[in-house]
């Protein structure tokens, strides 16, 4: 398997090659190092096993959407080609806002796709409110289906940002589209032939949602109320401009961890 993935160029070939063996044949890496006394070989398991093999480095399909999970938060999330998949890169905005030590009652998650910020964040955070909206019901449906395994408390609804929003909220979070219109088209071939365009494409600046979000943001927000945005790796200094534009207050631009 990873002689396949390494002949593709697929990158962290070892690692890919060996969560599909996993997946193929149901045995964790240790059941397999330690407890395996005597070779057993499964044919079905070898047939998935060599397909799943094909569709990831012939037809690139990208691992997740292959064995449909993928862990955010130490959580495993169904996923599938309806949702983005869920990036570490995301999970340092989570950490930047439990770091704040806030403990905001009423979130509101836009553009929540598998749902894994609005779920993460009420499973650690507890708030009396956790609400997630998308303007893709195919999305919501996969969000929905993570809230029943993870999180019941969470509301999911389908709005166009805040359009069917009422109320409140001490933090909202986005994790919008930022990627500009012509650099979608350039994207690798398992994000732009497979992920969601919805989710990806931030228009022609790849700023037109946090235009949005920002100008609307305050009507929803409470006294002392934070909003949290994912953004794009040259994005930091144009989004914090809008914000302070719109009379936002302590305005931090913070790296991921790449």
């Amino acid at each position: 398997g990873q002689e396949k993935m390494e002949k593709y160029q697929i990158e962290n070939a070892s690692g890919e090659a060996w969560y599909l063996f996993s997946h193929c044949f149901h045995i964790s890496r240790e059941d397999y190092l330690f407890g395996m006394t005597e070779e057993v070989v499964d044919q079905k398991g070898i047939q998935e096993y060599e397909e799943m093999l094909k569709k990831r480095t012939q037809e690139r399909i990208p691992l997740q959407y292959l064995i449909g999970t993928q862990e955010f938060m130490g959580y495993p999330f169904m996923v599938t080609p309806d949702v983005l998949i869920p990036r570490q890169d995301t999970e340092i905005v989570l950490e930047e806002v439990i770091r704040q030590g806030k403990h905001p009652k009423k979130i509101l998650d836009l553009c929540t796709g598998s749902g894994c910020i609005a779920i993460s964040l009420s499973l650690i955070l507890k708030p009396d409110l956790c609400m997630g909206t998308d303007i893709s019901e195919k999305a919501l449906k996969i969000a929905k289906a993570n809230g029943e395994n993870l999180a019941p408390m969470v509301k999911f609804i389908q709005s166009d940002l805040f359009e069917n929003v009422t109320g409140s909220y001490d933090l909202i979070i986005s994790n919008p589209p930022y990627i500009t219109t012509e650099e979608c088209g350039k994207l690798m071939p398992e994000v732009k032939d497979y992920e969601p365009m919805l989710a990806l494409d931030g228009k022609e600046d790849g700023l037109y949602f946090y235009k949005k979000i920002i100008k609307e943001a305050k009507n929803y927000l409470n006294p002392q109320g934070m909003l949290a945005f994912e953004i794009g790796y040259d994005q930091g200094e144009a989004v914090k401009n809008l914000m302070e534009a719109q009379d936002f207050a302590c305005v931090e631009i913070k790296k991921d961890l790449a």
